[in-house]
């Protein structure tokens, strides 16, 4: 069902239609890390979208890039925004959801025991 879910559904990656609109319609302003292609409407500079490399997920789209969509900035990253400093992390994804999900101890795929209460919590107790 690989071609055919291509042709008709948007949440697995673009779809055809997708590609011949932007293609057709946009230019190609630049292209990010995770290989997301970022596009600009020919007449209308003000649009912008994405077309991301896999799954459809925001939270895959870095922060400048984020910027330059919501029109924060003007030019594309590279040319409008700093260099990237030494201490500045590159950004993650979403990871809810995923194996990868953060679980605190005693939850049920965690795999570990909730640490004993400690004896300092006292019940109210009505007189």
């Amino acid at each position: 069902m690989g071609w055919f879910a291509n042709a008709f559904t948007w949440w697995n990656g673009a779809s055809w239609g997708t590609v011949l609109f932007s293609r057709r319609n946009g230019r190609e302003a630049g292209r990010d890390l995770a290989g997301n292609l970022y596009f600009q409407h020919k007449q209308n500079p003000s649009r912008r979208w994405v077309m991301y490399h896999g799954a459809n997920d925001a939270s895959r789209v870095p922060p400048e890039w984020q910027a330059w969509l919501r029109g924060t900035i003007d030019d594309v990253p590279e040319k409008a925004l700093p260099p990237v400093r030494h201490f500045q992390r590159p950004p993650t994804p979403n990871m809810t959801g995923t194996i990868a999900a953060f679980r605190p101890d005693g939850a049920l795929g965690s795999g570990k025991a909730r640490p004993a209460s400690t004896g300092d919590y006292e019940p109210w107790i009505p007189e």
